[in-house]
């Protein structure tokens, strides 16, 4: 049997986590598990949530419409899009990656550029679907680029993973808007906006007139559900929006209706709105002190907040990975996330969305360190 390989390799990530799932059994030392990309300052409590949902309904036990349940569709359409779009524009996906990649899918373009410093899976993605990756520095330099990236894709997160930054909204808006009007695919992926916004946002909404931005979101971040991996992709081009029924029918034949029906609650019951609420306000009050705490004691790499504010879930700390595990913190080289940059292995990316004592408790051996540098 002849096999087709993709030459794409495990993520370093997973690698890693399953190095400090290893070392902890081996030991019985604990670890704080900072590699990961997932809010854990506290879980969302769903106990009153789940009571509504009849596990003997036909939304649980039957195949789910191939894009997802229209009042989960209309559900997003007035959280994410102010009820302004069209819901028919809205394709529920099995996690913000799925939505990434079936977007990487069905665009017909050669190359998508991405920031020099990003998440390595978009990289295994692109070569995974036969897609040049192109590199920028930074979002106030691809204006500059113009010419080289007409009739390409610019790929642009933020908040950004892995240096955890936010770029000014309007411009943002104004950049996207340049980019769209210049013959420029834009993938808007953004998962963890909406951590730090509600539905009062009308980030996407201004997007919706721009005919070449696609958007993909998780509800892995914005509520703490990565366990259910649902997502969604919204883009105004018909043709676009066929293709991904046709991927999303031969692929998943419809996404987990648990995971609907849940978020559908999420979003729209008192009791699911109180949940969210709960777990944004304790998820965004424990980043900030984390946050507060790296930068005050000098962990935080302040080089890479020249032109952005860093507001998490991950950040660059000024020390790497080897010292770090040495203090048992597990966290990722930026190596890994900027290959090409020669000072990479000096720095590590950690998930700053963790308890805030218990962060301190495991950095405070390190405050020495940092301060004889």
């Amino acid at each position: 049997m002849e096999v087709i390989v993709s030459g794409t390799e495990q993520c370093a990530i997973v690698e890693i986590g399953d190095l400090v799932r290893r070392l902890t059994q081996e030991t019985g030392q604990e670890y704080l598990a900072l590699n990961r990309g997932i809010n854990a300052v506290v879980n969302i409590d769903l106990s009153e949530v789940v009571k509504s949902i009849d596990f003997n309904s036909p939304e649980i036990q039957i195949y789910p419409p191939t894009t997802g349940f229209p009042a989960l569709k209309d559900a997003i359409n007035k959280e994410f899009f102010g009820g302004k779009t069209n819901p028919a524009q809205i394709s529920v996906t099995g996690g913000g990656m799925a939505a990434i990649d079936m977007a990487f899918q069905t665009v017909k373009v050669d190359k998508v550029y991405v920031p020099e410093i990003i998440w390595e899976s978009y990289f295994m993605i692109m070569q995974m679907r036969g897609k040049t990756p192109g590199l920028y520095h930074s979002l106030s330099s691809l204006k500059g680029m113009i010419d080289e990236l007409r009739g390409n894709a610019v790929l642009i997160c933020d908040p950004s993973n892995p240096v955890g930054d936010k770029y000014d909204d309007e411009k943002l808006f104004e950049l996207i808007k340049f980019l769209n009007d210049n013959d420029v695919v834009v993938f808007c992926d953004c998962p963890y906006r909406r951590i730090f916004k509600g539905a009062d946002d009308n980030f996407y909404e201004r997007l919706l007139p721009l005919e070449n931005v696609i958007i993909t979101e998780s509800f892995s971040k914005s509520v703490g559900l990565s366990g259910m991996r649902l997502g969604f992709i919204h883009c105004n081009n018909p043709l676009f929006n066929k293709e991904i029924l046709l991927r999303l029918l031969f692929a998943t034949n419809g996404i987990n209706g648990f995971a609907q029906q849940l978020v559908l609650r999420l979003l729209t019951t008192e009791e699911g709105k109180k949940a969210v609420a709960d777990f944004k306000q304790k998820t965004v009050e424990g980043i900030t002190k984390n946050i507060a705490y790296l930068r005050e004691k000098g962990f935080l790499a302040e080089e890479f907040y020249q032109e952005s504010t860093p507001v998490g879930i991950f950040t660059i700390l000024n020390l790497n990975y080897d010292v770090l595990m040495e203090h048992h913190i597990a966290s990722v080289s930026l190596r890994f996330f900027a290959k090409e940059m020669e000072s990479a292995d000096k720095y590590a990316r950690v998930c700053v969305s963790v308890p805030h004592e218990k962060l301190k408790r495991f950095f405070e051996p390190l405050e020495g360190l940092v301060a004889s540098k």
